[in-house]
């Protein structure tokens, strides 16, 4: 009996002690697991500063928010180009942050519009340039886009408005400090610049 009562305590420890571990080791597991979770959600939180006060931000998926980002660097690169004031120094600056966000085909553009005297025709009628964004269509797949625009051109005789479409391709690249999107756009032309309405200032 002694014997029986002693193996007995015996299996029973060994059940407690095999329990115990078991029980340690799902313990560990979830906690470990629950770490990170913890660690994956703050990965995905990052923080702002506005006027030295820290806000939370939300990263997301990158392929989501891309389409949107597109759109953003289409529309820059057309502000930089087309918005202009006589002023040499400005209209450089302009072309020079226009040209880190596309190829070679915005290069060909700058030297035909060079070739043809449009940056010294702007300086010398003191016209400043607004370009308003109607609308870019996006075709994801190809990326491939269409921009439609109108362009203000405010003169000391005349205020010129021309309606502006330009096509194009998008190529994703690093970012960097020059190109914050990450992108590049290719194979750029105009396919409409024509006059919409021109309206004579009262010079008197």
């Amino acid at each position: 009996m002694l014997i029986k009562s002693i193996e007995s305590k015996i299996r029973l420890a060994t059940y407690v002690s095999v329990g115990s571990i078991i029980g340690a080791v799902l313990i560990a597991g979830m906690a470990l697991f629950s770490t990170w979770q913890q660690v994956a959600s703050a990965r995905k939180s990052i923080y702002i500063l506005d006027n030295n006060v820290p806000i939370l931000a939300r990263q997301t998926d990158v392929q989501l928010n891309r389409p949107a980002e597109y759109k953003a660097h289409i529309d820059l690169f057309h502000s930089f180009f087309f918005s202009l004031t006589p002023d040499d120094k400005y209209i450089q600056y302009k072309m020079k942050k226009a040209m880190y966000l596309i190829d070679e085909s915005g290069i060909n553009q700058l030297n035909n519009l060079k070739e043809r005297g449009y940056f010294n025709s702007i300086l010398s009628s003191s016209s400043v340039l607004t370009l308003e964004t109607d609308s870019i269509v996006l075709d994801i797949p190809r990326k491939y886009f269409r921009y439609y625009g109108k362009l203000k051109i405010d003169r000391r005789s005349a205020t010129l408005i021309r309606s502006l479409v330009t096509e194009g391709y998008l190529k994703d690249i690093p970012r960097s400090d020059n190109n914050p999107h990450g992108l590049l756009i290719t194979g750029w032309k105009t396919l409409e610049n024509k006059d919409l309405q021109n309206v004579q200032k009262n010079t008197l």
